[in-house]
């Protein structure tokens, strides 16, 4: 075996999203997650790139967990000539499916409609990839047990951990010749509703860390009384509370909340509705891996009765010309695309609508613009002025804070030769290379972009 191996930032480097990371050996090419930009436009276009590199070449995906920053770009790398295997826990591999028919049949309603509604600039507009291209993706999937050594080749072997942040979520512990390379996917936090503490590593050479909250500790609110009082007000307002939300986790923490305080007497019995075919499905998750969380079958059936299930589009428009004050959960979290958009576009400019942001809004989103205070937001083509009261709860994050980032690298025994800031804004990357630093020692590189880095092995 050659004495180095080449590590390829194909994503997630200097940014949040589109995570790749390509480890190139003499014995397996592999690549640590797939996936999508996000953001501003000039990171989505990306997407439309093939990779600078060989994809028939690579042997493997490793998944860290199921969302779509992480997995949305599978069905390109298929069709730019991947064949391997995709590989990542049970409930990793179950969101993933979820996730990517999801967002082909969005592409491809959005495209439709372009098209229809002639509001794009491409002739035609297409989906970046479709349904079809989609389920072919997941023919290629490939479940693996988590804390299990797994050999990949004579050299090298990798791990997945348990790691917090949604269902399924790990990072990779991966062994080649002597050394230990930690991809530490997205960490969890310690206090999570739904999910146990992220275990921690105990040894790395190279450590490849995410950074999104590298620059800040979430506040310690409290969500409960936030939440009621929210609510509350909506119901004096005669109006509507807007959640956008992840369909993965944040959706499911939000209908455990709201059940709770109905339970406990806290709010009224307002009208909730999920607006997120995806969301339910992922519900459905919760009961085929009980080992992966915290709630009961009784609690996940108790909260699922209490929210209305919106299935179709049709019902999309029920509830938005439904009078009753109510609370509409709809995707994307970062009001991107789904549903939420369309009570967006029908309920934004009412005064006595609120819209709660609830997690990570990425730099270039319709959900920053709205944290940034835009006096008008673009839907479908067309501009609508925001007269909705923009609200922000910032603990109900599922991303380790700089705090808690600290902790978990506090487990590692060995000086590691390099840390590698991966997944953040500048910053956030910044101020945790500082923070790394000061407490540890450590020698600490936040790569850009399309970065090649030789290691030693």
């Amino acid at each position: 075996m050659d004495n180095y191996i080449k590590v390829n930032f194909l994503g997630a480097s200097g940014v949040v999203t589109g995570s790749k990371f390509l480890i190139e050996t003499s014995e397996k090419n592999i690549l640590i997650d797939c996936g999508m930009f996000q953001g501003l436009k000039e990171l989505r276009e990306l997407n439309w790139c093939d990779l600078p590199v060989d994809v028939s070449t690579i042997d493997l995906v490793l998944l860290t967990h199921g969302h779509l920053d992480h997995v949305g770009y599978l069905p390109r790398l298929v069709k730019q000539g991947f064949t391997g295997k995709i590989i990542g826990t049970a409930p990793t591999l179950a969101i993933a499916e979820i996730i990517l028919r999801d967002s082909a049949k969005i592409q491809e309603e959005e495209a439709e409609k372009a098209n229809k509604e002639n509001y794009t600039k491409h002739n035609p507009a297409l989906p970046f990839y479709t349904v079809k291209e989609a389920e072919k993706t997941a023919q290629m999937f490939q479940v693996e047990v988590e804390d299990k050594w797994i050999n990949l080749s004579e050299h090298i072997s990798y791990r997945f951990q348990y790691n917090g942040h949604i269902l399924g979520a790990t990072f990779i512990e991966m062994d080649i010749h002597t050394k230990r390379f930690v991809f530490s996917g997205d960490i969890g936090r310690a206090n999570d509703y739904l999910l146990d503490a992220p275990k921690r590593p105990e040894w790395a050479d190279f450590l490849f860390l995410e950074s999104t909250y590298g620059n800040k500790l979430h506040p310690s609110e409290d969500v409960e009384s936030i939440l009621s009082e929210i609510i509350i007000d909506t119901v004096h307002k005669k109006g509507n509370l807007i959640i956008p939300s992840f369909a993965v986790e944040r959706l499911q923490t939000l209908m455990y909340i709201l059940w709770k305080l109905y339970k406990k007497n806290k709010i009224p019995n307002i009208p909730i509705f999920m607006d997120s075919p995806m969301g339910s499905n992922v519900l459905e998750l919760f009961n085929r891996f009980p080992k992966w969380h915290k709630l009961s079958g009784s609690d996940i059936n108790a909260m699922s009765h209490h929210v209305s299930i919106v299935q179709s589009y049709k019902e999309t428009w029920e509830t938005i010309d439904d009078k009753r004050s109510k609370v509409i959960i709809a995707g994307s979290g970062m009001v991107t695309g789904g549903r939420v958009l369309t009570y967006l576009q029908q309920l934004i400019d009412d005064s006595s609508t609120t819209v709660l942001m609830v997690g990570y809004q990425a730099e270039g989103t319709r959900g920053r613009q709205l944290l940034d205070g835009v006096h008008e937001i673009k839907l479908f083509g067309k501009y609508y002025p925001v007269k909705a009261t923009i609200k922000h709860l910032e603990s109900l994050s599922a991303h380790a804070d700089q705090e808690e980032l600290i902790h978990w690298m506090s487990n590692i025994i060995n000086i590691p030769e390099k840390v590698y800031l991966i997944h953040g804004e500048p910053p956030a990357l910044d101020a945790l290379r500082v923070k790394i630093k000061e407490v540890y020692h450590w020698d600490v590189s936040v790569p850009k972009l399309s970065d090649v880095e030789k290691i030693i092995i």
